[in-house]
C-alpha cells in the first residue's frame, strides 16, 4: 500500500520544492508520512466545499495547487476559517500537501496544460526561469508561448478558450480590436499580470492570464502591447489538474480523482446592454 510518503516523493521528483519562489510554502501541510494512501482528490483550491468533496470520497490525500498556510498564522483555532479546515482533516486522517509554483514553471506544467486546452503548439516559456536558480534549464519557466495550428480574431479566439476552458459564470473576456488577427499567443495560468511587460517583448499577438487589473491593462494597450483575454483564475489552472492526476494514477494502487468544483468566488454574470454589434462575451461565448 502507497503511504503519503510515497506519494510525496512521486510528486517532489516531477515538482521539486527547490523550483518554487522564496515566497511560496508549498511540501507537505499535514499528514503522517507513513499513513497509507488509497485515494488522492486533486484540487485547485483548499476551500470547505472542496475538503467535504474530499471526506465525502473518502480521500486519504488532497493535493492542492493553491497554498492554504502561504502567510503566517498565530493560531489554527476551529473558530477560525483555516483553522476549521485544518481540524476537519486532522480528524479525518487526509493529508494536505501543495505543489504551487514549482509546478507553474515545471514541464510539463500549469501553463502548458493552459496551452494544451487553447491547442498551441512549439511551446516556451513566457519568462525563462533565472539562470542559477533551482528551476533554470530545460524549458522550464513562467507562462508560455506558443502558435495557434490556425489564425483566428480576437472575437474568434474568445470564444474559443471559453469553450475549451472549464466553465465559469464570467467566462473569458477579451480586451483590443475583435478583429485583430491572433498567430501567437502567450498563456500564464493564474493571476499575470506581472508578465504582460515580457508578453509585449515576446511579440506575440495576444496574451491570456486571469485577475488582470484595470490600468495596468489599459496602460498596456495604450501601448500598443498585445491583445488580452481574461479568464478566471481557477479556469486557467484547473486544467493542470488532469495531468497532475495522470502522474499519480501510474502509481500502483493510488486511486486518483480531480474536483470540478468551481471554486472561483464570482457566481453571477449579467452582461449590460450595448449598442452595436455583440462583444466577444456575449452569450454564445458564455458557458
Amino acid at each position: 500500500m502507497p503511504t503519503v510518503a510515497d506519494v510525496v516523493a512521486e510528486l517532489e521528483r516531477r515538482y521539486p520544492p527547490a523550483w518554487a519562489e522564496e515566497w511560496d510554502r508549498v511540501g507537505l501541510v499535514l499528514g503522517e508520512p507513513f499513513a497509507p494512501v488509497r485515494r488522492v482528490l486533486c484540487v485547485v483550491d483548499v476551500v470547505p466545499e472542496t475538503v467535504d468533496e474530499a471526506l465525502a470520497a473518502g480521500a486519504d490525500m488532497i493535493i492542492a495547487h493553491h497554498p492554504l498556510l502561504l502567510r503566517g498564522v498565530s493560531s489554527v483555532a476551529p473558530t477560525t476559517y483555516k483553522g476549521r479546515i485544518i481540524h476537519q482533516l486532522i480528524k479525518a486522517d487526509v493529508a494536505l500537501y501543495v505543489a504551487h509554483t514549482n509546478a507553474d514553471v515545471a514541464v510539463p506544467g500549469v501553463s502548458d496544460a493552459l496551452a494544451d486546452r487553447l491547442g498551441l503548439v512549439d511551446l516556451r516559456p513566457l519568462q525563462p526561469s533565472r539562470p542559477g536558480t533551482p528551476a533554470a534549464g530545460e524549458g522550464r519557466g513562467a507562462g508560455r508561448i506558443g502558435r495557434l495550428p490556425e489564425p483566428m480574431t480576437l472575437a474568434e479566439l474568445a470564444r474559443h478558450a471559453a469553450g475549451v476552458l472549464p466553465a465559469t459564470a464570467v467566462g473569458v473576456r477579451a480586451a483590443g480590436d475583435p478583429n485583430r488577427t491572433v498567430r501567437t499567443l502567450a498563456v500564464c495560468g493564474g493571476a499575470g499580470d506581472s508578465f504582460l511587460a515580457d508578453a509585449t517583448a515576446a511579440g506575440v499577438d495576444a496574451y491570456l492570464t486571469a485577475d488582470l487589473r484595470h490600468h495596468p491593462a489599459g496602460e498596456h494597450l495604450a501601448t500598443d502591447g498585445p491583445a488580452l483575454l481574461d479568464a478566471t483564475h481557477w479556469a486557467t489552472e484547473r486544467p493542470w489538474l488532469d495531468d497532475l492526476a495522470a502522474v499519480l494514477r501510474a502509481a500502483p494502487g493510488v486511486e486518483t480523482l480531480v474536483s470540478d468544483l468551481d471554486t472561483d468566488p464570482w457566481t453571477v454574470h449579467a452582461a449590460s446592454a450595448a449598442a452595436g454589434e455583440p462583444a466577444a462575451d456575449d452569450k454564445e461565448s458564455r458557458p
